[in-house]
């Protein structure tokens, strides 16, 4: 899958070049294998529209990893980040700030799914789960490619002492 390609790519070039960035690698890692267990579920046969559908519970696993996710870039990572440049002496710049406003753009769409799948229950109808899945896939790309972008730019000015 092309989102695991992308996370080993970023792992590669990032992983081990500070704790706060692995642990990101870390949460994002378990957040695509619990993406792509839920997504790899097929049409119970090519001639039936019956798509098999996971347990309630994996569902509510999944809603609650990906909150979990959003929520530990936007109040602790985001912030550990901002902490180390401020002990280092840089300050944002337009680039930055404008990449992280990509990254908060895909936030909403992300907690919608959750709001409309965290609480089902086994008798739940849920016609729209394979489109609505596939669009968190591409939300979380996107994301996922932004937040690339930002820890490239945050590595890049982590490498250039402030006033050089």
């Amino acid at each position: 899958m092309v989102m695991l390609n992308k996370f080993k790519n970023a792992q590669e070039q990032w992983g081990g070049s500070s704790e706060v960035i692995d642990h990101w690698l870390e949460t994002r890692q378990a957040l695509i294998v619990e993406y792509c267990k839920l997504a790899a579920l097929q049409p119970a046969s090519s001639q039936s529209n019956v798509i098999e559908l996971p347990a309630p519970s994996d569902i509510g696993s999944f809603c609650n990893h990906l909150v979990d996710y959003i929520s530990e870039g936007h109040f602790k990572i985001y912030d550990m980040v901002m902490d180390k440049w401020k002990a280092t002496g840089f300050k944002t710049n337009e680039e930055i700030d404008g990449t992280y406003a990509k990254i908060v753009l895909t936030t909403e769409p992300l907690l919608e799914f959750n709001d409309k799948y965290v609480g089902l229950s086994q008798d739940n109808d849920l016609p729209s789960f394979e489109p609505d899945m596939s669009k968190v896939g591409e939300i979380l790309e996107l994301r996922f490619e932004v937040e690339d972008l930002l820890i490239q730019l945050i590595a890049d000015s982590l490498a250039i002492p402030p006033g050089a």
